[in-house]
C-alpha cells in the first residue's frame, strides 16, 4: 500500500510517518506544503526521508494560497465568530488539492493525515479530500491507534529516535503559513492562563512596539489588495510586506476561546498581523464604496460564509456560490485606505475612490447647501412612525 502523508514535521505527523510503515507496512511519500512556513519546508523534507519515507515532495503553494484562499476570504470580510481571520481553515483546502495531486502522481492507495478526532482540522483535510476525489481512502491514526495523547507520542517518538518539536521550553503546538500563526494545546489549555510572552513570532509585544506611529496606505482593485504605500506586490509579496509592517507595530494578536464544528470550546492564539491590516483597509474602502443594503445584505451572510470556510466547506457548492455574490459586489471595491499602526492598534484615518465614490460631501455637510432640504425629514418620519403610531394608539385604549 502506497500512502500519501500529509506531512509537517512536528509531533504527531513525525509519529504516524514511523506508525503507518510499522503498523501498515505501507511506503509512505511525505507531502509537505509550503504555505509560507518558510525554512521549515525543507527540514520537514531531510526529516521526512530520515525516518522512513520513500519519498518527500515539498510543493510551494504560496502563491495559490493567497490568490486562491485568502484573497477570496478578504474579498468576503470573512472573520470566524468576530475575532479569527482563519489561517488555518483557509490553508487546509489548498493543501489537501496539492496532497491530491501527489496522489494522481505517484500513484498512491490512500491519504494520510495527523489531525485528531477531536479537532477541525480531520473535517477539513477529508471534506476536501472527498470533493476532490469520492472514492479516495483515508487514514486518520488519531482515530485508530493506542496513543491517546501528546505524552504518548513523545515516548514513541523518543523510542525510535525522532527528534519532536515539543519540549519544556515550548509545551504547546505551533501551526504556521503566511496568514497567520496559531498556539493550542499545552500550558494554553487552561483559558485563564496568559500565553508565554516569549511565545509569538510574527508580532512585536504591542508595549515594546515603536513609541513613533507609523502610517501605511493600501490600494484595492475589485477587492484586491493591490499595492502598499505605491507600491505594486504580487499577492504574496502584498502579504509579505504587510506582516512586516503589521507585525513590527505589534498588530494581529487575538486570544480567543472558540467553538470547533465537533462541538468543543477551543482556545487558540492567533498572530495575524498583515491580515488585520488588509481587514480594515478593506472595510475602509468598502465603506465609501458601496450601497448601504448591498453592505448590509453582505454583512448579514459574513457569519454563514466563514463558518462554512471554518467548518470545511471550502469545495462546497454554497461556498462558491456565496463567493460568487461577494465577488460580484466586489466589483465597486476599487480605492485606497490610509491607516495609522501604533502599539498593536489599527486606526484608519483616510479613505477615498476616484471612481466608486458613493461619499458626496455637498449632502453629508452640516453646512449651508443646497442638495438637501432638511425639511424632507419630517414626511420621512411620519412615514416610518404610522405603525408605531397606530400601535401606540393599541396600547393606550387598552389603559397602559
Amino acid at each position: 500500500m502506497r500512502v500519501v502523508l500529509a506531512y509537517s514535521g512536528g509531533l504527531d505527523t513525525s509519529v504516524i510517518l514511523a506508525w503507518l510503515i510499522e503498523e501498515k507496512g505501507a511506503e509512505v511519500i511525505c507531502y509537505t506544503a509550503d504555505v509560507g512556513q518558510g525554512e521549515e519546508s525543507e527540514v520537514a523534507r531531510q526529516k521526512a526521508l530520515a525516518t522512513g519515507a520513500v519519498e518527500a515532495v515539498v510543493e510551494d503553494l504560496r502563491e495559490e494560497f493567497v490568490r486562491d484562499a485568502v484573497f477570496p476570504a478578504l474579498r468576503a470580510s470573512a472573520v470566524y465568530e468576530w475575532y479569527y481571520l482563519l489561517g488555518t481553515s483557509l490553508a487546509r483546502p489548498i493543501i489537501t488539492r496539492g496532497l491530491m495531486r501527489t496522489v494522481k502522481a505517484t500513484g498512491a492507495d490512500a491519504i494520510a493525515h495527523g489531525a485528531t478526532g477531536k479537532g477541525n482540522d480531520q473535517v477539513r483535510f477529508e471534506l476536501s479530500a472527498f470533493a476532490l476525489d469520492p472514492d479516495i481512502r483515508i487514514i486518520a491514526p488519531w482515530r485508530e491507534w493506542k496513543l491517546r495523547g501528546r505524552a504518548d507520542l513523545v515516548s514513541y517518538a523518543a523510542a525510535r529516535g525522532i527528534p519532536v518539536p515539543v519540549t519544556a521550553e515550548k509545551p504547546y503546538s505551533i501551526d504556521a503559513n503566511l496568514l497567520h500563526i496559531s498556539y493550542e494545546g499545552g500550558v494554553l489549555e487552561d483559558p485563564w492562563a496568559s500565553p508565554p510572552p516569549q511565545m509569538f513570532r510574527l508580532t512585536t509585544d504591542p508595549e515594546e512596539a515603536p513609541d513613533e506611529s507609523e502610517i501605511v496606505t493600501v490600494a484595492f482593485e475589485a477587492g484586491n489588495p493591490v499595492a502598499i504605500d505605491g507600491r505594486k506586490l504580487s499577492p504574496v509579496e502584498l502579504l509579505t510586506e504587510a506582516n512586516r509592517l503589521a507585525g513590527r507595530n505589534g498588530v494581529g494578536r487575538v486570544d480567543i476561546v472558540e467553538n470547533r464544528f465537533v462541538g468543543i470550546k477551543s482556545r487558540g492564539v492567533y498572530e495575524t498581523p498583515g491580515g488585520t491590516l488588509l481587514h480594515h483597509a478593506h472595510r475602509a474602502v468598502e465603506s465609501i464604496t458601496l450601497d448601504r443594503e448591498v453592505a448590509h445584505l453582505r454583512d448579514e451572510l459574513v457569519p454563514r460564509y466563514a463558518e462554512m470556510v471554518y467548518n470545511g466547506f471550502w469545495f462546497s457548492p454554497e461556498r462558491r456560490a456565496l463567493q460568487a455574490f461577494m465577488d460580484e459586489v466586489q466589483k465597486r471595491v476599487n480605492g485606497e485606505a490610509r491607516l495609522r499602526l501604533y502599539k498593536g492598534n489599527v486606526i484608519v484615518e483616510g479613505r477615498r475612490s476616484e471612481k466608486y465614490d458613493l461619499y458626496d460631501q455637498a449632502t453629508a455637510t452640516f453646512e449651508e447647501d443646497d442638495v438637501y432640504d432638511q425639511a424632507d425629514a419630517a414626511g420621512f418620519i411620519r412615514l416610518n412612525a404610522l405603525r408605531l403610531r397606530r400601535l401606540g394608539e393599541e396600547r393606550l385604549g387598552e389603559g397602559e
